[in-house]
């Protein structure tokens, strides 16, 4: 609307404001979680894939995932205050100093509390429920690192309970972290 010496006129809409919008582009298909079980691990959708890209070309955190392929949970610590940070970080969040240095986190923790996934898992995981998920406390650091729980039965896990970290393939050549129970 405009206003002209106090009156207002109303402009006529054009034609295009009065056509239906176009169709919605076509969604992809996601097959029906049992048709994934008898075939092979299939490429997610990326904003479905719940396991980042981990080259130099996708991340500037591409060491963390270099680092557990040698086996080695790492993460950054900040050179100008010393700051440990987790997740690992590009830039202190303290400072903002991007002087960062790669350190390895201890190889044993202890579980400070922990949860079932019973249904509804991310997809691709959706076989292997049901599966354990918690907080680990590190030793010797004063991080509290999420993670899924491997090694016993939800049902026979408890709080206080010695894990260590450990590197694994995702099946498709990135790595990822877990934690095993220690007995």
């Amino acid at each position: 609307m405009s206003s002209t010496a106090g009156q207002r006129t109303r402009r006529p809409r054009p034609e295009a404001a009065l056509s239906p919008p176009p169709p919605a582009p076509a969604e992809p298909s996601v097959p029906p979680s049992n048709a994934s079980r008898s075939k092979p691990a299939e490429k997610r959708p990326f904003l479905l894939d719940f396991f980042p890209l981990e080259g130099p070309e996708h991340t500037k955190l591409y060491r963390f995932y270099d680092r557990l392929r040698e086996g080695q949970l790492s993460t950054t610590r900040c050179r100008r205050d010393g700051e440990l940070h987790w997740p690992p970080r590009t830039a202190c969040p303290t400072c903002r100093s991007e002087d960062l240095e790669w350190v390895d986190l201890p190889e044993r923790g202890h579980v400070y509390a922990f949860s079932a996934v019973l249904v509804g898992a991310p997809l691709g995981m959706e076989n292997e429920v049901p599966f354990a998920v918690g907080l680990v406390d590190l030793d010797g650091v004063p991080l509290r690192v999420f993670g899924r729980i491997e090694g016993r039965p939800w049902s026979e896990l408890r709080i206080g309970q010695t894990v260590r970290p450990e590197a694994y393939d995702i099946g498709d050549g990135r790595m990822f972290y877990r934690f095993r129970t220690v007995d």
